[in-house]
């Protein structure tokens, strides 16, 4: 796979360097020709990414087929690029460029044959240096939640607690405030399950910090971080347009079912079914196989994982860990118990503008990110209908009523609301064929944009001379009406 990659790069380079020999006659193309040459570095980039989230998900053989596909129909493309008058081959050479910097940890952690996975020599060097050992990692164990006694406390993760409690510990504080938030649509799900709560607690920190609409640059989404083809086997599927990866009991259910399948082919090992989690089923289950007693700890399994499951898992035995000993650490979680409530509208309003008529009062960082957590299934600034039912802290319930339904709140949330809809209307793309005769310094003059660079740094056109052709299309941002 290495060579086919390599081929397809010398395909590319040598397409961006060519010029047609004297005397030969290049191919000549309409709009429409080379529109539809464009087209194809869409489709193979959607194609590259299937087959990154089929290696994801541990389907080794077709993630291949699907990408060896992209890269192989990237490349055809390009070499017709570059005979074919008009058409751009840097288009196809930023493409290829683009589709590498998916060598992510996704792909390094699952399929190594595809591209050189980094290696840092220094990381997993010497011995662990366990300071308090645990057991085995047993799932069964955990149906107890003596979660305590089976996280190790080796060099790793106290690195991990070190990390929790310096520069991440903002990250940590507004995870379990977000947690609390959620508890009730998540915690009944792992607690019926006989898993521990801190487990939930440190996968939810590490994963999405408990932004219910957080989406990673893999693609995974939702406060538990599925991957399209994994969140499908589990459930996660749309419903009425709604992607239910964001949905956190939906996603807390998937995540159950995910680790007890991880669970019962990894011989019920917490650390191993938390690396699956991270970097592939199919990656961990070959590199387990055959090992009579596999360990995430032991080197010979720990040294063949991508960097980034090397650290999640620690990451994610550390904040469960702090989750369950706080105090001796000197960590103060936020003393909430939140009572979540319906709340009916009596008229329209958008949740970004409730957030700012309800104030900050009993929140850290105000209640934007709460309302968010809580109505995953609405548009954060879309006015919603008067009669909608949202759901809410118990405690904002009477808030609403005083500053959301008249009164100088009110009435700035509405002046800042619009002041973003204008924003979003005036910095919104419009579309601009270029005419006989245009040059880009005519065109932001006559479309009262910012400024020649600005339209050109948007359409990527270079300087100094910024060439454009009639039938060209412009995308005009911030640009008059």
């Amino acid at each position: 796979m290495k060579r086919i990659l390599l081929l397809a790069a010398a395909s590319l380079t040598l397409a961006g360097c060519y010029s047609a020999p004297v005397g030969d006659t290049p191919v000549l193309a309409d709009e429409r020709d080379i529109n539809d040459l464009y087209q194809v570095i869409e489709d193979s980039v959607l194609a590259y990414e299937i087959g990154v989230e089929w290696i994801r998900s541990g389907d080794f053989e077709r993630g291949r087929t699907e990408i060896r596909h992209a890269i192989d129909q990237l490349a055809t493309a390009g070499d017709t690029c570059v005979e074919t008058v008009g058409c751009e081959p840097q288009r196809f050479m930023a493409a290829y460029s683009n589709l590498l910097t998916l060598r992510s940890d996704v792909l390094a952690g699952a399929a190594e044959d595809y591209v050189e996975v980094e290696t840092d020599d220094g990381f997993a060097e010497g011995p662990l240096l366990p300071t308090r050992t645990g057991g085995q990692g047993s799932f069964r164990r955990l149906n107890g939640q003596d979660l305590a006694e089976i996280i190790e406390l080796n060099s790793l993760v106290n690195a991990a607690l070190n990390d929790w409690l310096t520069w991440m510990r903002p990250t940590l504080i507004d995870a379990y405030d977000n947690y609390l938030h959620l508890r009730h649509l998540m915690w009944p799900i792992y607690e019926e399950a006989g898993l521990p709560e801190a487990l939930l607690f440190g996968i939810l920190a590490k994963e999405s910090g408990g932004r219910v609409h957080a989406v990673s640059r893999a693609g995974a989404a939702g406060p538990l971080q599925f991957m399209q083809h994994t969140g499908r086997r589990f459930g996660l599927t749309t419903e009425d347009g709604f992607d239910l990866r964001f949905d956190p009991t939906a996603a807390t259910r998937a995540n159950v079912a995910y680790l007890q399948e991880r669970f019962a082919q990894l011989d019920d090992n917490l650390e191993l079914a938390l690396a699956a989690y991270n970097g592939g089923e199919g990656r961990v289950q070959r590199i387990a196989r055959g090992v009579a007693d596999p360990r995430f700890w032991d080197p010979d399994i720990f040294g063949q994982l991508p960097k980034e499951t090397q650290e999640y898992v620690p990451y994610v035995l550390a904040a469960a860990w702090l989750f369950l000993h706080p105090e001796d650490y000197g960590l103060e979680f936020p003393a909430l118990e939140p009572v979540a409530a319906s709340l009916r509208l009596q008229a329209p309003i958008a949740l970004s503008e409730l957030a700012i008529c309800l104030g900050q009062e009993g929140s850290r960082s105000g209640w934007f990110r709460t309302l968010r957590n809580l109505n995953p299934r609405f548009e954060h600034d879309a006015r919603l209908s008067a009669g909608s039912e949202i759901q809410v802290p118990d405690a904002l319930v009477h808030r609403y009523d005083a500053h959301c339904l008249a009164g100088p709140r009110l009435e700035l949330a509405r002046e800042l609301h619009e002041a973003h809809e204008y924003r979003r209307a005036f910095t919104a793309p419009r579309i601009y064929t270029v005419r006989s005769g245009d040059t880009l310094s005519t065109i932001a003059r006559g479309q009262r944009c910012p400024s020649t660079r600005a339209i050109a740094e948007t359409n990527g056109i270079a300087g100094p001379r910024y060439l454009i052709r009639p039938g060209q299309q412009l995308k005009l941002v911030g640009c008059g009406s």
